[in-house]
């Protein structure tokens, strides 16, 4: 069996990540967007995992959990929601009289795929004492099934505030959900789903990395695998692998998760630099034996798709009232547990 990372080519975690937009395009395409946004008083949210383009456009760019707090707080009459469905829809949770529009509607999620709600509520039947503790990349109706909701930044504190007395149920993201039994000791049942992009990076191109720069420090996000997560420096979400690379006196950076983030990182930590790891497709070699990662969902968004959607106010995200209603509850929860100090949330 041949093994891919065997058979990258020298240099191989130099690879190109994606570079930002060029200035004549981008140019007038921010001038239009910036009209808008003050016309329609919107805001622009983005997730690191946006290309470098409308991360330079956006008002706050940030991680699951930073998305839901500013969606939470925000004055504005449009939401434009950069990132994935799940993510305008918990905007839309959150600001039920305000307008949300994401710029592509297909942008979508192979963890909310993962767990069709009807699918979880037949699972839920089986013990009355399960607590479903959720990961927000989940639809609204999971959301309204579950007891609190958790982003990978928040997920620790939320299972240890969880109630001793329950039997913890963790949805969707098993990967993600193995990481947080590692870090509490608490035992919980694990739904079987997993980020299609995390789970491509493998250990052994870790380890080749490591070997030609023994002086970086390993990044990796917990929705990899566990032989992926072992050889991390840290694993965190990745609103703190940028704060951990803005604090290590490290110099040089193995980054383990989705691509996009690069260049945000490259603009808030001058002088330091990042290695993308590699992941490859079997299925494609060795015509794309290894490249950087990137999430087909997250790259459906592009900058003229979000002109369009500000300009058309549309595609926009509806949602039935007694989703609306019964979803929030364990999102605001989510966030009312975050803002306690860490003494306070167990």
């Amino acid at each position: 069996m041949i093994d891919a990372a065997d058979i990258q080519p020298r240099g191989i975690e130099r690879l190109e990540v994606r570079k930002p937009m060029a200035r004549e395009r981008f140019d007038p395409l921010a001038r239009e967007i910036l009209a808008l946004k003050q016309k329609l008083n919107a805001v622009i949210l983005a997730h690191n995992y946006q290309v470098p383009e409308i991360q330079d456009v956006a008002d706050f760019t940030g991680d699951s959990l930073g998305l839901s707090q500013q969606a939470a707080k925000t004055s504005a009459d449009v939401i434009v929601f950069c990132g994935v469905h799940f993510m305008a829809e918990t905007a839309k949770i959150l600001n039920p009289a305000k307008i949300v529009v994401l710029p592509d509607k297909n942008a979508g999620c192979s963890l909310e795929e993962s767990c069709p709600a009807p699918k979880l509520a037949k699972l839920q039947a089986t013990n009355p004492n399960f607590y479903t503790v959720t990961y927000i990349n989940c639809s609204a109706e999971v959301k309204a099934l579950s007891d609190v909701i958790c982003t990978s930044g928040n997920a620790v504190k939320i299972v240890n505030a969880a109630p001793r007395e329950r039997d913890l149920l963790f949805v969707p993201d098993e990967n993600l959900g193995a990481w947080v039994m590692e870090q509490t000791g608490r035992p919980m049942t694990l739904w079987r789903g997993n980020c299609y992009a995390h789970v491509e990076f493998r250990r052994d191109n870790i380890l080749r990395l490591r070997e030609r720069h023994p002086d970086a420090k390993i990044v990796v996000h917990p929705e990899s695998v566990r032989e992926v997560r072992d050889l991390a420096d840290a694993v965190c979400s990745t609103e703190k692998m940028i704060d951990y690379c803005k604090t290590s006196p490290a110099k040089r950076f193995v980054i383990v998760t989705e691509s996009g983030i690069i260049h945000r990182m490259q603009k808030e930590c001058p002088g330091k630099e990042f290695l993308c790891a590699p992941v490859f497709d079997a299925m494609k070699l060795p015509t794309d034996n290894c490249r950087c990662s990137e999430c087909k969902y997250m790259k459906m968004n592009t900058l003229e798709k979000l002109r369009d959607c500000m300009a058309n106010l549309a595609p926009r995200i509806e949602l039935p009232a007694d989703i609306i209603r019964r979803a929030r509850l364990p999102i605001e929860r989510m966030l009312e547990i975050s803002s306690q100090p860490l003494e306070n949330a167990g």
